[in-house]
């Protein structure tokens, strides 16, 4: 039985079939592509979990190809590059990817961010609002969207954990490192900036002025909270 199928996107062929070599070794399905425009039509063209998307290659680049693939889908997305700063993590995570791994990694590394990505928030769906008013917003955890006086906006799976996370434990400093960890998996707590960028994505979607937040709170060196108001 196949633990899921992986496209991986860069335009260096020993790097495919290294990893082609490595995740079939684990009992992934691969497909493979040179780039980005050739990515895009094979996930138009064939049903994939999760693409492992190289930054930097010829033509469409993997930050526009990961843009591009989120504005249709919501397939699991790991960043690849040789590039290590918080400020690349920052534009790979904002383009839509759920993770990010500097180049040169090892097989262990890379396998546990893919499990990390394809894993789903063990919150057992029974526990927790089905339905959330807040004001004019409505949040519907069970089809994972949110819908405003003018749109219907839909979740990716990393933000409605997120979001699904902090809405079960409602007015309560939750620390970076348990969201980290409820969310992406046990590896993870030091990843500040993958809570950054991820809560300010759902106050995009859910605060009526996301510049200054009424629900998605900011506790200062220790965490977020969701602030919620009681009932009139």
């Amino acid at each position: 039985m196949s633990a899921g199928r992986i496209l991986v996107v860069d335009d260096e062929p020993q790097v495919r079939r290294v990893m082609r070599t490595t995740l079939t070794a684990r009992g992934y399905e691969v497909g493979d592509a040179r780039t980005g425009e050739e990515a895009l039509e094979k996930v138009r063209q064939e049903t994939y979990d999760l693409v492992l998307l190289d930054v930097n290659m010829a033509g469409m680049g993997g930050i526009e190809t990961c843009r591009a693939l989120r504005a249709g889908s919501d397939i699991g997305i790991i960043m690849l590059t040789v590039r290590d700063s918080e400020k690349d993590k920052i534009e790979a995570l904002d383009a839509g990817a759920d993770d990010y791994v500097t180049k040169p990694f090892s097989s262990p590394e890379l396998l546990a961010r893919i499990r990390a990505t394809l894993r789903r928030s063990p919150t057992a769906p029974d526990l927790g609002p089905r339905l959330l008013r807040l004001g004019e917003i409505e949040i519907d955890f069970q089809a994972r969207h949110v819908r405003t006086p003018a749109a219907s906006l839909h979740l990716t799976p990393k933000q409605f954990d997120l979001l699904r996370y902090l809405a079960n434990h409602p007015n309560k400093a939750i620390s970076h490192r348990e969201l980290l960890q409820a969310v992406w998996g046990p590896d993870y707590g030091d990843q500040i900036e993958y809570l950054r960028v991820f809560i300010n994505q759902l106050r995009k979607k859910i605060e009526p002025n996301p510049g200054n937040p009424r629900y998605l709170l900011t506790e200062p060196w220790m965490g977020y909270r969701f602030n919620l108001p009681p009932e009139p």
